[in-house]
C-alpha cells in the first residue's frame, strides 16, 4: 500500500511507475524529469567508480574524483525536486479551485494562481539547471573514463538531456500564469539552458561514438 505522502524516491520502482501511469496529474512530467536526473547522476557515479583506481585509466582519475564529488549531491537533490514538483503542481490545482464569487475572492484566487505557478516554474527550472550542470561534465568524462563503461556515459548523457529538456517543457507551460516581471527573466534563462543542452548533448554523443569506434 502506497502512503500518499511517500517521497517518490522511497517507493519501489513498480510503485513509482504505477503512480506515474495513473490518472492522477501527479507525479507527472516534471517529477519524471527530476527522477531522470537522479538516474543520470547515479550512472555518472558508477562510471567514475569504474575509472578511479584502475591503472589503465589513471589519466581520468582526477576528473572522475572531481565529478563524483560534484554529482553525489544530485542523488539527493533530484529526489527533493521530484517531490517539490508534485507538491507545486498540487498547489496550482488548489489555487484554481479557490472561490471566485466576489471581487475580493477573485483577486485572492488570481494572486494564488500566480504565486503557485511561479513555484511550479522555478522547481523544473532548477531541475533543468542541475541537469545541464551534470551534462557539462560528461563530454570530458567520455574522453577519459574507463572505456568499458563508455556506453553508460552515453546513457547518462541521454538521461541528463531528457531531464533538462523535459523540465524546460514544464517551465514553458507555466510561464503564462506567472507574474509578468518574472516571465522575461525565466524565459531567457530557459532558452539559454535549452541551447546549451543541445550543444553539449551533441558533443557528448560524438565523444561516446568516437570511443566506441576506437575500442
Amino acid at each position: 500500500m502506497i502512503e500518499m505522502n511517500t517521497p517518490w524516491m522511497e517507493m519501489t520502482l513498480r510503485e513509482y511507475q504505477t503512480a506515474l501511469a495513473s490518472s492522477s496529474p501527479t507525479p507527472g512530467g516534471g517529477t519524471a524529469a527530476a527522477i531522470a536526473l537522479g538516474q543520470a547522476s547515479a550512472l555518472t557515479c558508477m562510471v567514475c567508480d569504474l575509472t578511479i583506481g584502475r591503472e589503465k585509466w589513471k589519466e581520468g582519475w582526477a576528473f572522475a574524483e572531481e565529478t563524483v564529488r560534484e554529482t553525489i549531491p544530485l542523488l539527493t537533490k533530484s529526489g527533493i525536486l521530484a517531490d517539490d514538483d508534485s507538491q507545486a503542481f498540487d498547489e496550482v490545482m488548489a489555487a484554481y479551485k479557490l472561490p471566485r464569487e466576489t471581487e475580493s475572492e477573485k483577486e485572492k484566487r488570481r494572486e494564488a494562481i500566480k504565486l503557485s505557478s511561479l513555484k511550479a516554474t522555478n522547481v523544473p527550472l532548477e531541475t533543468a539547471r542541475l541537469s545541464l550542470s551534470l551534462l557539462e561534465r560528461l563530454p570530458q568524462l567520455a574522453r577519459v573514463s574507463n572505456v568499458n563503461a563508455i556506453s553508460d556515459v552515453g546513457v547518462a548523457s541521454l538521461l541528463a538531456s531528457a531531464a533538462c529538456k523535459g523540465a524546460l517543457f514544464n517551465v514553458e507551460i507555466n510561464l503564462p500564469s506567472i507574474p509578468e516581471k518574472e516571465q522575461d527573466e525565466i524565459s531567457r534563462a530557459a532558452v539559454e539552458i535549452q541551447e546549451r543542452c543541445r550543444k553539449i548533448s551533441r558533443s557528448c554523443m560524438d565523444e561516446v561514438k568516437k570511443r566506441l569506434s576506437d575500442s
